[in-house]
This record gives structure tokens, sequence and C-alpha cells, in this order.
């Protein structure tokens, strides 16, 4: 399970520290840094809830940060795209660290290239389907949009919505968007998933009380045990994913941080196990 059978590591952390499509408040290009930092804290350790220790060698890399600041928004959705092909060109999973959530649907179109039945889980309390957002295409409301416009995955699982209006709802229905409303409560086993799965969390998709260092606050949102929950146990193989709008500028002693940090070692760890376990099958 460490490495490739070219000996290179099975996964990759990629930076896409990008705010620019953001609507209210900026700060999660600030983001990618401080969710590395909270990963290492001393505070806690490498370990993954499912017994995989990701302070092993030859797990995964940190690939860095892509340099997306200057850049018009469609460069920095080209740089994107291509960046996160070269890494998944190499064998690697990539996990993205945004950025606010434009940055999903450049890192989708280059996964969906090469899993043309991709499912996205997506966990958010936004649907993000806006078809226009401010006159901007490319906005972190609108990622779901797009993607679901380009035919380019089979599914749209969210998990957590509680901020739909008419026209985001007429987007539902309109893409077929399989969507979970937090309003009727969390159940993993209410998601029926199978083959290569790309999941995209929001921190936002919890309560402000775990995650007061996002954008756009609002409460009646997940735990961060259910959020760990549906890691741990959805069905399919997760391949990649991101995990997103991480505000430091809102973050009291870098709670969320950490919260981000714990998301992504059970994200990582769940990546690996999944692509360990098609590889012994044979697949």
């Amino acid at each position: 399970m460490n490495s490739s059978k070219d000996g290179m590591a099975r996964l990759a952390l990629l930076g896409l520290p990008q705010d620019d499509n953001s609507t209210f408040l900026h700060g999660p290009r600030l983001a990618p840094p401080l969710i590395r930092k909270a990963l290492f804290s001393p505070s806690a350790n490498m370990f993954a809830e499912t017994g995989i220790d990701l302070g092993a060698d030859g797990l995964w890399q940190d690939a860095g940060d892509l340099p997306l600041s200057g850049l018009t928004r469609q460069d920095a959705h080209d740089v994107i795209q291509d960046g996160v092909a070269a890494i998944l060109a190499r064998g690697q999973a990539v996990i993205s660290l945004g950025g606010d959530h434009s940055v999903s649907w450049p890192a989708v179109r280059a996964h969906a290239a090469q899993h043309p039945a991709l499912t996205i889980l997506h966990l958010d309390a936004h649907p993000d389907l806006y078809d226009n957002m401010e006159d901007n295409p490319f906005s972190h409301a609108s990622p779901f949009a797009r993607i679901m416009e380009s035919g380019c995955v089979a599914r749209l699982v969210q998990v957590g919505i509680r901020t739909l209006n008419d026209h985001q709802r007429a987007q539902v229905a309109h893409f077929g968007v399989e969507c979970h409303e937090m309003r009727h409560g969390v159940d993993v086993a209410d998601l029926t998933l199978d083959g290569p799965i790309y999941l995209s969390i929001d921190l936002d998709v919890l309560d402000p009380a775990f995650a007061p260092g996002v954008s756009h606050h609002e409460p009646g949102g997940m735990s961060v045990r259910d959020v760990l929950h549906i890691i741990q146990n959805f069905g399919g193989q997760l391949i990649g994913g991101d995990l997103v709008e991480l505000n430091p500028e809102r973050d009291l002693n870098g709670v969320t941080a950490m919260v981000a940090a714990k998301i992504l070692r059970e994200m990582m760890a769940r990546c690996l196990a999944d692509d360990a376990t098609v590889d012994s099958a044979g697949g």
C-alpha cells in the first residue's frame, strides 16, 4: 500500500490558493498552508481513525501550491485543470486544498477525463448550482452548474444542503441532482453509491459551531462526526477530491484549520485504502 509499482507515492496533496471567485468575503486563498500546518500539528498525530499511519514514508506527497495569483479567471481555471491532470497522468490520486469552491470545476474536469462514469459526492451547505452569479460563470456559487451542463460526470449527489432558493431548486430538477437536504437528516445509508467517487467538501457543510472559519456561516449544519462517518462509510471507490472554503481570516484559534486537517486525514486514508483494495483485486 505504501507506493505504486514504480515507487511513486499513491496520493498527492495539491494546494489551490484561489478566491477571486468568492462572492461575499475573500480569504480562502490563504488556506492551503494553514491546513498543512494543522495536519502536522504536534497537538495531534498522523494516524487516521481507520488505523492508517499517514506519517509512514511513501504513502503520499505534498505537490505544493499551483501559482494562481494574478491570473485571469480563465487562465487560473486552465492552470488548475492542467495541474491536476499532470499529477493524475503520473498515476497518483489527487486531493486538492482550496481555495474557494470554484476550484472544483477544473479539478473535476481533470478527473472526469480519466473516469467517464464518475460520481461526485458533494458535502456543502449550498448547492452551488447558480447559472450565473454576479455575472461570473466561474463563481464559487456555480461550479456544479458548469459541471452538470458539461455532461462530464454520471451523477451528482449532494448532502447537507440547507440554502435552496427557487432558482437552485429548479437547477436541481433540471440537472437531475440527487439533493439530500439537511432538514431531512443525515444518514449515510441513504447514499447508494458505487463506482469511482470524487468527494468535494465545503467546510460550511459543518454547523458554524464546529467550523467558524468559513466565509458563509449557515446554522443548522452537520457535526464533524457526521462528516467523518460519511467519509468512512459511503459506498464506491474514492479516487480523489477537494477540501475547500476554509477562510483563515474568520477562524478562531485555528480551530477550523484543525477540523479541516482532521477531515483531510480521513479523506487521505480512505483514498489510499480504496486504491490498495483495487490493486489487491487486480483492478
